[in-house]
Order: C-alpha cells, then structure tokens, then sequence
C-alpha cells in the first residue's frame, strides 16, 4: 500500500522533526509533504507547498493565517492513506485526486497550543493571537473531524485532544533513541576536563536557559538537598538563572554551556538526579535521563508523570515551592536503581514506536492488527 506522511514545516532540529523522521523511516516508500523545509537534505526527497515559494517562507507567525487553506489545497495524488504528524494545522490536510477520499490519520504532538492552551504557550497571549485564536477554534475543531483515527504523544495530549477537538485519541509515545545513552561516550580533552571540573554527585537541570523550563527549580532542589547543582545548556534566561544561583544558594551552581550530545550524556550519567519542572506535552529529556541510568524528579502535570515512576524511576512534585515536599520528593527519587530507570526507558525506545505506528496504520487502513 502507498502512502503519504505529512508534516507542518521542517526544521533542521527539533522534537517533532525527530519523530517525522522515524515515521519516513518506518514508511520509506510513502511521498513527504511539508509547508516548506529547512532541514536541508536531512529528510529528502520532500514536497513543498505553495507557501516555500512565497516572502512568508520560515515565519511562522505571519504565515499562520493561511496555513488552513494552503492545507485544503494540496495537489491531486494517488494513494491508500495520509499519515499527518501535527502540532498546528498539518492534520487539515486534504489532497486532490484520489488521494482526497483515502483514510487520514494524524499522530498529534498537541493541538495548537497558542490556539486551544494560551496559558501554556506565551505566543497565545498577544490580543492579535487570541482575535486569531477565537476565529480558528470552530475550523480546527470541525476539521479534527476528519481523520479516521487519532494518536497522541501521551495521555495528557490525549485528554487535551478529547477536551478541544472532541475526540478519542489512542496513545502511541514518541520515539526516544535511548540506546545512545547506554553507550560508552568518548570525550574530546576539553569535554573531559569540564567533567573532571564537576562535583562527584550533582543536581542537573538542563534545557534551554528559557524561564518556561523553570530550571530554577533545580538550584531549590540542590539547596534542600545540600547537593552542588549543575545547570546545563545556553538560552537568554542565563542572567536571571545565574541571579537566581547567587542570592539563594551562592558558590554552588556550575553552568555548563552547550554541551555536545557526548558530554552530556556523561554529566546525565554522573548525575543524582535529573530536576524536570515544566509542563510538557511528553517530554524526551526525562526519557534520556532514565537511560542515562539517573532518577528524575518530574512535574506531577504534564506528559513527564507518564514516563517517570513515583517512587521506582524518581518522584512526582505538585508544588516546586515547597521544601517539604521537594526533600520527600529527593529521598523517594535517590532510592531508584539504575537499572529500574534503564529498563523504563527502554520502553520508549524507537522500535517501540516504529512497531506501534506501523500498527496504528495498519490496523486502520486495512482493519487488520
């Protein structure tokens, strides 16, 4: 059976580019759309809307609006099925021909979060955002309509779709390449001497320095903890971090900048724990810490508290202000084994995904398991 694999734009990084990638991979003969690619070659050979030929190209914002419809008018294609991977508009997709009848299905990184959950995404909160907003809910809830059949990245994307779109949504994880964290990482001279550089036992929080990623929690966690803390990666929220560090827990927060993916798999491995406060959709990093072998303390909202295990895996904290309930949560996390998070995350790995999307499409292309 062919097929076609759908995507919003294509950046050259990023989460859900991560996932489309598995997705092409699982599919290799399927056609790939997108509004347009930045990615290079990296998921070549891939089809372009109108909007790649157009001075909107790459920004989001101003190209939003016509989104919808460049969605509903894609070209005439033959094909058994469309497999839509969406977190704004890709699941409005409609071709021509007789592509435009086949059964479509989305895997869903999240309804439009600046759309549906402004609260949860600072780009919602502007007025032209929420005037925009209250005129695409209607159409992305009747177009969400379309599909045969829903996935989404966890349970609480899950709840989140039943709660805007009106529709059931089975749960297939994104995939999560936890076989590079159990093996062996080899350190330039100047990696590992910044690892030499930090403490034997350490509190990580790492991620963009961006104040919804609440890394800040990590220095309170260290400072009830009576551990160093160690925040890695680089963004614009580093001087109110390092602010933060100094006045609440001083000369015992080490930043470390831009790690490369071999370092940091070495720092999540000489880790405590791992301090992951934001709400999010899923969530991989916790993910990698467990295969790393390192504990996570996750936020009890959002997609994490469905990879991390209270009390097995780490902890779950409902309120990051309370030291009381951060030191619990540090002692129920410490007590994990390695290998309990090793053998968790080895449930989110990619042939785990690639075995359940292929099923997924299967089953509802050919009404067979």
């Amino acid at each position: 059976m062919s097929g076609i694999i759908v995507h919003e734009w294509l950046s050259p990084a990023g989460g859900s580019e991560n996932v489309f990638e598995v997705i092409a991979r699982t599919f290799p003969d399927a056609e790939r759309w997108c509004l347009w690619n930045d990615a290079g070659e990296r998921f070549q050979p891939v089809n372009e809307t109108v909007l790649a030929r157009m001075p909107l190209r790459g920004n989001k914002a101003a190209a939003l609006p016509f989104m919808p419809s460049v969605w509903r008018h894609l070209p005439a294609r033959d094909a058994d099925w469309v497999l839509t991977s969406s977190h704004l508009f890709a699941h409005h997709a409609r071709f021509g021909g007789p592509a435009r009848d086949v059964p479509k299905l989305v895997y869903a990184h999240t309804p439009a979060r600046y759309i549906w959950v402004p609260e949860l995404d600072g780009r919602g909160g502007s007025l032209p955002a929420r005037a925009i907003a209250g005129a695409l809910k209607p159409l992305d809830r009747r177009r969400a309509q379309e599909p045969t059949a829903i996935a989404a990245n966890s349970r609480f994307i899950a709840d989140r779709i039943a709660d805007t779109w009106q529709r059931d949504a089975e749960v297939i994880y994104p995939p999560v390449s936890v076989d590079r964290f159990v093996r062996e990482q080899h350190l330039t001279d100047a990696e590992q001497a910044q690892l030499d550089a930090l403490p034997d036992d350490f509190v990580l929080g790492f991620s963009r320095f961006v104040p919804y990623k609440r890394l800040e929690a990590a220095i309170d966690t260290g400072r009830v903890a009576d551990l160093p803390v160690v925040l890695a990666g680089s963004g614009p929220d580093e001087d109110r971090l390092r602010e933060i560090a100094e006045r609440t827990y001083p000369g015992r927060v080490t930043f470390v900048h831009h790690p490369s993916n071999a370092l940091l798999i070495a720092i999540l491995r000489r880790a405590a724990l791992l301090v992951f406060a934001p709400i999010e959709d899923f969530g991989i990093i916790p993910v990698e810490a467990m295969a790393a072998g390192t504990p996570v303390l996750a936020n009890a909202i959002g997609g994490a508290v469905e990879s991390v295990i209270d009390g097995v895996t780490g902890a779950h904290v409902h309120e990051w202000r309370s030291d009381a309930e951060l030191r619990s949560a540090v002692e129920r996390a410490t007590t994990a084994s390695s290998q309990a998070c090793v053998d968790r995350a080895a449930e989110f790995g990619v042939d785990v995904f690639e075995r359940r999307i292929a099923e997924f499409v299967d089953r509802h292309t050919t009404g067979t398991a």
